[in-house]
């Protein structure tokens, strides 16, 4: 069996790309908390013909992260065949296609979701890289372009065709950004009529909302994203609420959170892969979305950021989260913080 999938039987909650936070340090930290596959942020296929040393620097991933995934990303099928050929050369797992992308400076160069107005180009591209490479390759989409042109299930059934492992849809359309909410609906019935894998993914918060919607889809697999930057947490009780057979979860024995030691292993992770800028700066960014739903969270985010020194980052990280170490994880709720952005 194709060990990508063998994986998702083993565990089936994956870790989103999401562009400027999934880097090397933090998707070995989210291994480290109970993450299945792990996907870099999206890569320029013609960053990587004319060899930027910013977009290679993107594709750094660490032994412990395997299956590990490298999402390229672009409309040339030359440069998408170079970049599939570098991410083998690199020594990733699988290559993952970027065609969900909404951000408008790689939609008006044809890449991400641009990709879901020409499903012609679509078959293309499944076409050039898989020719390109050994490595299994996968696709990342959204439900279409726009409310009136959702083609999740045709692409899907041109991904079967062509040989693609899964297809990994999020539940939005590109007209809608990141406005309204996720249709999970709609995922399942792609799921239905879909003779390859599935992975939904959109507003997995809580452990119960990622294995109700597994379950009822009957997905492959769920992606999480934006839900594991308020609760690190949130990758180990899905997979503990799955196996536990207990679909309700206010039984379910709570975890508590443990603050101290998650911090360690952030900064941690960040003093091996990164500068002390941007170890720096990821502390920053993190414990403020960590903070979210905390009595104070408001005020702390403004300190944390005015914060200069790494020991001042983490004298106000400690003070802040201390008297919420080892309380229950239901102790807590989100604030909204974290609804702008991502998946």
């Amino acid at each position: 069996m194709n060990i990508l999938l063998q994986q998702l039987k083993e565990n089936p909650f994956l870790l989103a790309p999401m562009a400027g936070i999934t880097d090397v340090a933090f998707r070995s930290f989210m291994k480290d908390m109970g993450c299945s596959i792990v996907i870099t942020e999206l890569v320029s296929a013609t960053g990587l013909k004319y060899n930027s040393r910013k977009t290679i620097d993107l594709m750094r991933f660490s032994q412990n992260q395997h299956p590990i995934g490298i999402q390229i990303f672009g409309d040339n099928l030359e440069d998408l065949a170079f970049a599939a050929s570098t991410v083998e050369d690199s020594g990733a797992d699988f290559v993952d296609l970027n065609f969900g992308c909404p951000v408008p400076k790689v939609v008006k160069k044809g890449g991400g979701a641009a990709m879901l107005k020409d499903l012609k180009k679509v078959e293309q591209v499944f076409q050039t890289v898989k020719a390109a490479t050994t490595l299994p390759v996968t696709v990342k989409i959204r439900t279409g372009w726009d409310d009136i042109s959702r083609n999740a299930i045709e692409l899907s059934h041109i991904a079967y065709n062509e040989g693609l492992t899964w297809v990994a849809i999020h539940g939005r359309t590109r007209s809608q950004a990141y406005k309204g909410m996720a249709d999970w609906d709609y995922i399942a019935h792609v799921k239905s009529y879909s003779k390859i894998p599935i992975i939904g993914n959109g507003d997995i918060c809580t452990a119960k909302q990622a294995v109700d919607n597994l379950l009822n889809t009957q997905c492959d697999g769920v992606m999480i994203g934006r839900g594991c930057l308020k609760n690190p947490w949130l990758f180990i009780e899905s997979l503990d609420l799955l196996n536990s057979k207990q679909r309700d979860f206010r039984n379910l024995d709570s975890p508590t959170f443990n603050f101290e030691s998650v911090f360690q292993s952030l900064d941690k992770s960040y003093s091996t892969y990164a500068t002390e800028r941007v170890r720096n700066l990821q502390l920053k960014k993190l414990s403020s979305w960590f903070s979210a739903g905390l009595p104070e969270s408001s005020q702390f985010r403004k300190n944390i950021f005015q914060a200069e020194s790494h020991a001042e980052i983490t004298e106000q990280i400690t003070s802040f989260f201390k008297p919420y170490n080892n309380l229950s994880i239901k102790s807590f709720n989100n604030d909204g913080f974290l609804m702008g952005g991502h998946g």
